[in-house]
């Protein structure tokens, strides 16, 4: 019981934070004292979530690559959304659909891996 405590505050904290990276960059930067850099900060908060959320899953599923492979998901996923909306702040133009592209190969895995694991 205690590490599955540990695990949901741990995981709270991660999804708090990351939440608040990604949607008042401002207010995160001033709280933390950093520097304001909104797509730095769009990108660590997803890279929280997707902590969180893979620690979550992890409570739920006994499968490590299943665990992974949805944090990988989500986490790449929300990643390329950052680098599309962000776009106007710098990187290249391919950044967003190359790392979109790798996150449909991810949800297949996933999906296959799923399917794999069903008794």
């Amino acid at each position: 019981m205690f590490v599955k405590i540990t695990v949901v505050v741990a995981a709270a904290t991660m999804l708090v934070a990351g939440v608040w990276m990604r949607v008042d960059p401002a207010g995160f930067a001033a709280w933390a004292g950093w520097p304001l850099h909104v797509h730095f900060l769009h990108d660590a908060g997803v890279f929280q979530i997707g902590i969180g959320l893979m620690m979550v899953c992890a409570l739920r599923w006994r499968d490590v690559i299943a665990v992974v492979l949805a944090g990988f998901v989500f986490t790449n996923t929300f990643h390329a959304v950052n680098h599309l909306l962000d776009r106007h702040l710098g990187g290249r133009d391919s950044d967003w659909w190359q790392l979109g592209l790798l996150s449909v190969l991810a949800a297949a895995a996933l999906v296959v891996r799923l399917r794999a694991l069903r008794p």
